[in-house]
């Protein structure tokens, strides 16, 4: 697994998610009802079975509402869990502890879910080569976290911004004229730093990327098992291929056995169920 981000990083994120639930005045309910030198311990708990992502955040969204809480980690973010798990402890203020349950709870909930369900597809790839990845259909605003959900279930990330490489789409192609004139462009003017993506949805149109140059990557793009099979011996090992379009569960397997070098799934992360955790004093 990956190492962890820095809170540093994070923490902006976080943040806007504390302001959105404190609201204007913050929690009236919690300081209406409950008085402030009130103590408890929490633990966040699993309601069911998954692979953990979360904890970290968790644990800065606490922090930034009180400096002073008590919290342990005891299943680190990347670690797989059975229902009834504590995941965490918080200690301290219960107003603190209140006023932050949300917030953490909805994050470590949907990552969690996000890495559950990366798990499940890494799990298909088993005695193949082949990586799962996520791709940018990730929450406004939440990419980053998502992405690292990602991470946390054993899976890769593609571009986590238009900016990180070239990735060149059917949209493209189109406006530009054609396979050849892209490529041809690609060569003249990308940077020699920068990785080169091309999308193609026939043997045909990889026969032509083939022929060309100028591309790192190929994905294949909606095509059935045995045109990848086709694809993959066709390339001979020359450019990295990744398989994307309908890629669900049940099809991972027989996919990553091809031969492509990646499998691409949006679903991931706009798809994964939210994992029921809970706090419970």
């Amino acid at each position: 697994m990956n190492s962890p981000l820095p809170d540093l990083v994070l923490e902006p994120v976080i943040r806007n998610a504390l302001a959105e639930d404190l609201g204007t005045y913050g929690d009236i309910t919690t300081r209406t009802v409950i008085p402030a030198d009130v103590t408890y311990t929490a633990r966040l708990n699993a309601r069911e079975a998954g692979v953990v992502s979360g904890m970290q955040i968790a644990r800065i969204a606490f922090h930034l509402v009180d400096p002073a809480l008590k919290i342990e980690t005891l299943i680190a973010d990347g670690q797989p869990c059975a229902k009834d798990d504590v995941l965490m402890t918080i200690e301290g203020s219960a107003a603190s502890i209140l006023s932050g349950e949300r917030v953490a709870l909805n994050f470590a909930g949907r990552l969690t879910g996000i890495a559950t369900m990366t798990a499940s597809y890494v799990a298909e790839t088993e005695g193949t080569d082949c990586r799962i990845t996520c791709t940018r259909k990730t929450t406004p605003g939440l990419r980053l976290v998502e992405k690292q959900a990602v991470l946390h279930g054993g899976g890769f990330n593609h571009r986590f911004s238009l900016s990180d490489a070239i990735l060149i789409k059917d949209n493209h192609i189109a406006a530009a004229g054609g396979i050849s004139p892209v490529l041809e462009a690609v060569k003249a003017q990308a940077s020699h730093m920068m990785r080169v993506e091309i999308e193609v949805d026939t043997l045909e149109q990889l026969e032509q990327v083939l022929e060309i140059g100028g591309a790192d990557v190929v994905l294949l793009d909606n095509m059935d098992t045995p045109t990848l099979e086709k694809a993959v011996a066709m390339n001979a090992g020359k450019l990295v291929l990744e398989a994307s379009g309908n890629m669900t569960l049940p099809r991972v397997a027989e996919v990553a056995a091809t031969g492509v070098h990646y499998i691409s799934s949006g679903a991931l992360t706009h798809s994964a169920k939210t994992l029921d955790l809970g706090l419970d004093f």
